[in-house]
């Protein structure tokens, strides 16, 4: 995804009165752009007042970034002040009857996210060097993403660490019930087997 110089639309149905959410991971800092638009069902014709939804972007922390209120079409963009995942919601109007609305969802995030066009219109660039700060963007995202990883990395390899060392003392803690247990069952067998006499 990070070498794609475009990025392909998501479309998917929602009925009315029905909610739909998607998920992002993006990291700290990070450019992020959206269009959102419903798709018309009767080309030629404007788009019918049933055809609005209710759209929120949120950060995992709850931070909202976007909100748009019973809108047919939009655009969002933000640089993400926090990692995690961030959420697009889209909320059909309820009617009746029920109408299925159909919408193209783009959302581009980090290289992807950057408007090269305009970078040439703005810069009188050629195409060379163009591709270079593309790739230059690139390799930084690449590298970036090399840290991320490696963070995470060191994340789970202390959470297995803290894990073997709790199993260790809880093997050890069940060792000694069962060993206590059968002590146990062992005195007193022995004290009744006395108690009848028969050893």
């Amino acid at each position: 995804m990070l070498f794609s110089s475009s990025t392909e639309s998501l479309r998917f149905e929602l009925q009315s009165g029905h909610t739909k959410c998607i998920t992002e991971d993006i990291k700290s800092n990070s450019m992020t752009v959206g269009k959102y638009t419903i798709i018309n069902p009767n080309e030629g014709y404007p788009l019918p007042d049933s055809h609005r939804v209710t759209v929120r972007v949120t950060s995992s922390h709850g931070n909202n970034y976007h909100y748009g209120d019973r809108v047919q079409s939009g655009n969002f963009a933000f640089v993400a002040a926090e990692a995690g995942d961030y959420m697009t919601c889209f909320w059909a109007v309820d009617n009746k009857p029920d109408v299925t609305l159909t919408i193209d969802l783009e959302w581009k995030t980090g290289v992807a996210a950057k408007d090269w066009s305009n970078v040439a219109k703005k810069g009188q660039v050629d195409v060379m060097e163009i591709e270079i700060k593309k790739l230059q963007d690139t390799v930084s995202a690449i590298h970036d993403e090399m840290f991320f990883l490696r963070e995470r990395e060191e994340e789970m390899q202390e959470l297995n660490r803290t894990t073997d060392n709790r199993m260790f003392w809880l093997s050890l803690l069940s060792l000694f019930v069962c060993l206590s247990v059968a002590g146990l069952q062992l005195w007193h067998l022995k004290s009744f087997f006395e108690k009848k006499k028969l050893i």
